[in-house]
């Protein structure tokens, strides 16, 4: 075992504090990650203070990791000491179901091990990226490609993937009129991306603040939904709609903005439960869906994508100490667009 420093919360709704944990030491197949940077996501949040249902603690939060690999198992063959690599929202699964067999680990049926949160193979809690090193195994890393810094890498491993997989599930390009709901973390993601693949990118958010920003990464329209003149102009308009969140939204309204087989995906998960009028579906054909980040293989396509395309995430880059001020600078939508942690300063 290996002592590295981190930070975690002692307990639901504790300010995080900094400790010390420990790693496995590298068996055949993993790899040695030295942590350079670790983005806030607003998962992280949700489950340090239990707002998804009950948690492990003490929690070391951190599943956008970019690094580079320290040391290597003797079986591995895709990485090399020195690599730029990423690790993303979970470390592990089952590798034996139909969904871990066509690459979708994320619906793992025996459920993934998640990179925080969560119970490894040897039963022991697993702790994330707001710490200096973590040991993966192989098949669960990810190359971060020449061309994106690893500081603007890191909120990729997340907010990227969790953003391109339904956009290229619902398959958004060109032809297609996609709106992103939201824009923070996960929604300045989905209009870089979004735009990258050739769709007409809408933004509908709360307010018209962030409209400058908007459109200069990549969107053609922007409209507030405080203003109820939005549902009424834009009714009928889109063919795929991606919600990132994390309040409960009137689903009768968005839906009604949806065309004839559109799709209403959610990326961001409210704490509470939601309800709608079936009628919202039933009438148009349209889908109601959920999308959660996406598997390994995804993950590499969109990191190589965002590469060719020269996308990362917009980021401020904050010492370890502020964590705790970023948590609620984040529940305050004080952030443009991704705090990402110095992890050197831990």
């Amino acid at each position: 075992m290996t002592t590295v420093s981190a930070y975690a919360a002692p307990a639901a709704k504790a300010p995080l504090e900094r400790t010390t944990i420990e790693r496995r030491e590298v068996g055949e197949f993993d790899v040695l990650i030295d942590i350079k940077y670790a983005g806030i996501c607003h998962s992280d949040i949700h489950q340090a203070r239990e707002g998804w249902g009950e948690a492990i603690f003490p929690m070391v939060p951190g599943h956008e990791i970019a690094g580079i690999v320290a040391e290597v198992g003797s079986g591995v063959t895709k990485f090399t000491v020195g690599d730029r690599v990423g690790v993303g929202c979970m470390v592990d699964s089952c590798r034996e179901c139909d969904n871990c067999k066509a690459g979708l680990e994320q619906y793992c049926t025996q459920g993934a091990v998640m990179t925080y949160n969560g119970v490894g193979k040897d039963g022991e809690p697993t702790y994330g990226g707001y710490s200096q090193k973590i040991v993966v195994d192989e098949n669960y890393v990810v190359g971060i490609p020449e061309g994106i810094g690893l500081d603007e890498a890191a909120p990729l491993l997340c907010a990227g993937v969790t953003t391109y997989s339904p956009l290229k599930h619902w398959n958004a390009g060109p032809g297609k009129k996609v709106a992103v709901v939201g824009m923070g973390g996960l929604g300045h993601m989905a209009v870089k991306i979004a735009h990258a693949l050739g769709a007409e990118v809408t933004v509908l958010s709360q307010s018209l603040r962030k409209k400058d920003d908007g459109l200069k990464l990549g969107a053609d329209h922007y409209y507030a939904t405080s203003d109820p003149k939005t549902f009424e102009e834009l009714a009928g308009t889109f063919d795929l709609i991606v919600s990132t969140v994390s309040a409960p939204l009137d689903f009768g309204a968005y839906l009604g903005l949806l065309k004839t087989d559109g799709a209403l995906v959610n990326v961001g998960a409210p704490e509470e439960p939601i309800s709608f009028n079936l009628f919202s579906v039933i009438s148009g054909r349209k889908t109601l869906a959920g999308s959660s980040i996406g598997g390994i293989r995804e993950t590499q396509e969109m990191l190589d994508f965002c590469a060719a395309h020269g996308l990362g995430a917009e980021i401020e880059l904050i010492r370890a100490d502020q964590i705790n001020e970023a948590y609620e600078r984040v529940l305050a939508s004080d952030v443009r667009y991704r705090f990402v942690i110095d992890t050197a300063t831990i």
